[in-house]
């Protein structure tokens, strides 16, 4: 392990997140309010540590695998440590442990809080915490990616160990330029979107904070009462379209811009992911009508919110769907388990994993009648490789594994089964809100300091893609890494 160069790594992250808080910097003194200084003392912080990190010397600027693995998951935790500073320091959250928990939060896209008055805080405050999701979102290291070769350092393994989904693929050939692609794109969605929620009568601090929570799956809102505050169907519709848009594999929009509209029309991970929304959106709504018997429009409009707020692990919320019907919560619940496409903001197992286990279960299917059949599971034509497979199968299980664990960890709360297998499931995916003592309109602050950092692990292992840490925690094969 050539510790120099993940230092060195992780000491230009710093530097970048002191740069990400200059603007909440400048909202607090624009507004005059009491976190101005929180966050003048956070960047001089933040940036310093990160400069003694960058004069580490090292002549061997080469990363493999393991420093990559050692950059995302240490650059991940360390981002979440100091970022929590201004929240501590401006006295927003006196205690460091729930800083931590809302920064982990922020930073992982997960959305979950444990601020029960959430209008009471500073705006400088307010837009840090959207703005992590924003920064989280893509990938702050995708970010760091991009610039680490004006430092002479390469950065694809980093890129692999940080990207969300089972392959991490080169839009192009040269990584930074992949970077540079990707952020584009999210530039652009998240323009668009501050734009058309401004036409909706949002204000611009307003319409800002929520594109961020949207375009990276977020969900934090400036509101208690969530976008539901924002009685308009039409800011509904546009953060519901753009969460799902948030939720698709970003390579497609690079595919549309570059004119094959064939290859996206028939990408199966696309096709998967919106049959499962409007599938969903199907029976909940309908669900939905036959037990109130009215506001038939809405109910499928709210419906159609939060399928797509879940499935995009986003956890913005526009009801309290904690009082829906036991068959809609049961959807829900699997769609917090199976996320959005890989290769987007979003989190949970993912659509291709889901996928390609439709097609393992066929295949099994298939060979009961045909047992000496040789049946290649394919996407977009192209045989799947049986490491590809067993990875993904692997993954499956690994989650399953530490969904169990985790709420074995919660139950000691003693909140019920309910609470704590969805306190889990949506920290683990990254959602944000769930059932019971985590519903819509709850807060994770009556948790104890022991669980509020279960959950944190828990989110960072699920932002990470669990194999992340889970390699590293395995020093033993690094030796024989290539």
């Amino acid at each position: 392990m050539n510790y120099f160069i993940v230092v060195k790594v992780v000491g230009i992250l710093l530097i970048l997140e002191a740069a990400f808080m200059v603007p909440a910097q400048l909202i607090a003194v624009y507004y005059n309010q009491s976190d101005k200084i929180a966050f003048l003392v956070s960047i001089l912080i933040i940036a310093a540590i990160g400069f003694l990190m960058t004069r580490v010397k090292t002549s061997n600027k080469k990363i493999r695998t393991k420093e990559g693995l050692a950059i995302v998951a240490f650059g991940w935790a360390l981002s979440a440590a100091l970022g929590a500073l201004p929240l501590v320091i401006s006295g927003s959250v006196p205690s460091y442990i729930d800083a931590f928990f809302e920064t982990v939060s922020g930073l992982t896209t997960t959305g979950a809080t444990i601020l029960d008055d959430i209008e009471a805080l500073p705006r400088g405050i307010l837009f840090w915490r959207s703005f992590t999701h924003w920064i989280g979102g893509m990938g702050i290291l995708v970010f760091t990616v991009a610039l680490l070769p004006i430092f002479g350092v390469g950065g694809f393994q980093i890129f692999k160990a940080e990207s969300p989904g089972p392959v991490a693929d080169k839009i192009v050939p040269r990584i930074k330029d992949t970077a540079k692609i990707l952020y584009i794109t999210y530039i652009s969605l998240t323009g668009i979107e501050i734009i058309l929620l401004t036409f909706g009568g949002m204000s611009l601090y307003d319409a800002a904070l929520h594109t961020f929570g949207t375009v990276g799956t977020g969900g934090f809102s400036t509101r208690n009462a969530s976008i539901g505050a924002f009685d308009s169907t039409y800011i509904h519709l546009v953060i519901t379209v753009f969460m799902i848009i948030s939720g698709a594999n970003f390579s497609l929009y690079f595919a549309l811009y570059k004119g094959k509209w064939r290859d996206v029309v028939k990408n199966e991970e696309l096709r998967l992911y919106l049959l499962i929304i409007f599938v969903s959106t199907l029976l909940i709504g309908t669900n939905l009508y036959f037990t109130f018997f009215d506001r038939g429009g809405i109910l499928f409009r709210d419906a159609f919110f939060q399928v797509g707020s879940i499935i995009t692990t986003t956890g913005y919320t526009t009801v309290n769907f904690d009082q829906w019907p036991t068959f809609s919560k049961n959807i829900l619940f699997i769609l917090m388990f199976i996320g959005g496409s890989a290769g987007s903001t979003s989190g949970g197992m993912k659509i291709i994993r889901v996928l390609v286990l439709l097609k393992l279960i066929k295949r099994e299917v298939a060979k009961i009648f045909h047992p000496r059949a040789i049946v290649p599971i394919r996407i977009q034509s192209k045989p799947l490789s049986g490491d590809a497979t067993a990875s993904i199968s692997s993954f499956v299980v690994l989650y399953l594994t530490v969904f169990i664990v985790g709420t074995i960890l919660i139950s000691l709360e003693d909140i019920g089964l309910e609470s704590a297998a969805s306190s889990v499931a949506v920290t683990l995916g990254n959602v944000g809100p769930g059932f019971g003592f985590v519903g819509p309109t709850r807060t994770y602050s009556e948790f104890s300091n022991f669980s509020k950092m279960v959950l944190s692990a828990l989110m960072l292992i699920g932002r990470l893609e669990l194999f992340t840490i889970i390699a590293l925690l395995a020093p033993k094969y690094w030796r024989n890494e290539n």
